[in-house]
Order: C-alpha cells, then sequence, then structure tokens
C-alpha cells in the first residue's frame, strides 16, 4: 500500500505518506497523491477503484501511461492486501469530494459513494490482517520503521510519518539530501574519510544514483536498489558499478598520479574495503529473478552504470586529489595486506 503512494512520489504527485498502526493492530496508510481513480472503468463497468482493489492485474502499472517508473510490476499488491484482509475500507479524495467504500476478505460490502466534501487530495486506505490466514497479526514497528526510512532516503523531500497508537511511538522521515543522507547514515558510527561522493546521471531512459564514502574500517557495507526495491542479492546495476569503481581507481592509481610506493595493482576486494554505498537505479521495464524480486536481472544496466562511474568518478578523483589519495591509500593498504 506504500508503495501505491511512493509511485505517486516518484510521478511527482505525492509529497505526504503518513501511516498509522492503530491500537487493534490496524493499519491505515494515507496520501496525497491523486487519489486512486473513481470513474467507470471501461471495459469492467465498475469504478476503477474498484477494479484496483479487486482485479490482479489491473494497476496503474500494466498499461505504462500512469507511471513511467514503478516499484510495483505486475499491479497485483494492493488487491492482494484487500484479499488477506478482513476488513479494508478506502477513502479517496479527489474533485472536492470524499468517496467511500469497505471490503471484506477481498469482496466489497458496499458500493463506492459521496460521504462529504473536501479540499485535500489523496488517498486513505485502512486495513486489518485476516486472522482466519495470518496466526499473528502483531506489525513490528522497527522493520516497519526501517523500510520507510529507506524509502524516504530513496526518494529525496518526500515525507513519511508512521505513528504507533500501542506506544506512541512516532516517527518522520524526510530527506533533502536522498542517498547522500542515507550513505552518512550507514557510516554514522564510524570515522568517515570524506564527504559522501554523489554521481547521477541518466543512460537509454534509466535513471542511476550512486553515492559513496569510505570510512576507516575493513568491511564493505553495500545496499542496491532497482525502482526502490532492496535488491538484497544485487544483480547488474551492482556488477556495474563494482566493475566500474575497480576501473576507475585502477585508472587513477596507474595514470602517474600517486607516488611510486603505491603504485601495486588493486583487485575488486582491496577497494571495497571500509566502503559504503548505495545504488540506486529507476528502470521502466525492470526484470527481477525470482519473484522476492531481490536480484536484478536486465542485462544492459551493467554497462549503463560502469560507464556513468567511470565517467563521473574519474572526474571527481582528478578534481579532488587529497580524496582521491585517501581512497586510494586504503586500497593500496589492503592489497598489500593480502
Amino acid at each position: 500500500v506504500v508503495d501505491n503512494s511512493i509511485d505517486e512520489a516518484m510521478a511527482g504527485y505525492c509529497k505526504n505518506i503518513r501511516v498509522t498502526v492503530h491500537s487493534d493492530n490496524s493499519i491505515s496508510v494515507e496520501d496525497d497523491g491523486r487519489g486512486i481513480p473513481v470513474g467507470i472503468h471501461k471495459t469492467e463497468n465498475v469504478p476503477a477503484v474498484e477494479v484496483v482493489l479487486t482485479k490482479l492485474h489491473a494497476g496503474g502499472k500494466v498499461d505504462n501511461d500512469s507511471y513511467k517508473v514503478a516499484g510495483g510490476l505486475h499491479g497485483v499488491g494492493v488487491s492482494v492486501v484487500n484479499a488477506l484482509s478482513a476488513f479494508l475500507e478506502v477513502e479517496v479524495y479527489a474533485v472536492n469530494k470524499v468517496y467511500y467504500q469497505t471490503y471484506e476478505r477481498g469482496l466489497k460490502t458496499s458500493e463506492l459513494k459521496v460521504i462529504g466534501k473536501t479540499r485535500k487530495k489523496g488517498t486513505k486506505i485502512h486495513f486489518i490482517p485476516d486472522t482466519d490466514i495470518f496466526n499473528s497479526i502483531e506489525f513490528n514497528y522497527d522493520i516497519l520503521t526501517r523500510r520507510l526510512r529507506e524509502l524516504a532516503f530513496l526518494n529525496k523531500g518526500i515525507k513519511i510519518i508512521i505513528k504507533d497508537e500501542r506506544s506512541d511511538a512516532q516517527d518522520e522521515f524526510l530527506y533533502k539530501g536522498g542517498i547522500v543522507s542515507f550513505v552518512e547514515y550507514v557510516n554514522r558510527r564510524h570515522t568517515q574519510l570524506h564527504k559522501p561522493v554523489f554521481i547521477e546521471g541518466e543512460r537509454n531512459n534509466v535513471q542511476i544514483e550512486v553515492a559513496i564514502q569510505y570510512n576507516d574500517t575493513f568491511k564493505e557495507k553495500m545496499f542496491s536498489f532497482a525502482n526502490n526495491i532492496n535488491t538484497v542479492e544485487g544483480g547488474f546495476h551492482l556488477i556495474g558499478f563494482k566493475a566500474g569503481l575497480t576501473r576507475t581507481l585502477n585508472n587513477y592509481a596507474t595514470n602517474g598520479n600517486l607516488p611510486k610506493n603505491l603504485a601495486v595493482k588493486i583487485s575488486g576486494d582491496d577497494v571495497r574495503e571500509g566502503l559504503a554505498a548505495i545504488i540506486s537505479v529507476r528502470i521502466m521495464n525492470p526484470q527481477f529473478e525470482g519473484q522476492t524480486k531481490t536480484k536484478l536481472g536486465n542485462s544492459e544496466v551493467k554497462g549503463l552504470v560502469e560507464s556513468l562511474v567511470n565517467d563521473k568518478l574519474g572526474i571527481f578523483l582528478e578534481e579532488n586529489p587529497t580524496v582521491a589519495k585517501k581512497i586510494i591509500a586504503k586500497a593500496v593498504e589492503a592489497a598489500r595486506a593480502r
């Protein structure tokens, strides 16, 4: 449900998302996007919002008109939430009216009706998971905040508020720095060697953002995302990033920018020691391996990310020799230790 609000945000229509965990373990998600369409659907002859909530493969992702990039791929998300909820109610704020409809276990229990006037825009979905299906419907606040914080980092300027009525906990996430703030957050407990390096660009309709910052540890922390989805197992965007990083640093080191005693062949593992990196791509037709979407399978992305990193990081190193020396010295040290 939150991902649908994020898709509205990525399309430029939504600035605020509010998630509430109610004391009965029901959840409501409200955004200030355009609102799920309430007009009659061309082929189904019922309001579009009803189609979105009850039919599989009916989201705005499938026709490519509503969203250029989206985290949802198959238009199955919110209809599944509805099917697995003992009760779900939706409010749509559009054309100065409040539209309202209720469902139980995926079936509508009322027709869409106007229940009031409003000046606001957006959608609010309130649901409670079905205890016939789930053994436990206790929502874990820490898991929710971790994911919402991640989404706020990946979509700079979007405000996400979460409130837990069970414990009165509340958090608000808004990062103007986007993934630069993300990499600083990852490094918050370590000594950072330099300010984050931010690389962005668009190649072949793929939007690419990379933030890197080295710290004084020996561990690498790399997080890759495709359309806001955390690709835990990596994929071609991560492979491209690693190749670009190794090549660029080696090029810089061998082009006579370094004293002789530092000229050592450095491997991929060496350049990633103490590296914190966030790689985020937005792509029109992402292909993921497996339904859990943990690995990005679009092979063309590898070359795009690699060439962007080569170009932009290369320029950065030339322009910031002191940072470049620190990074190379750390990699050289790693190579020698190896």
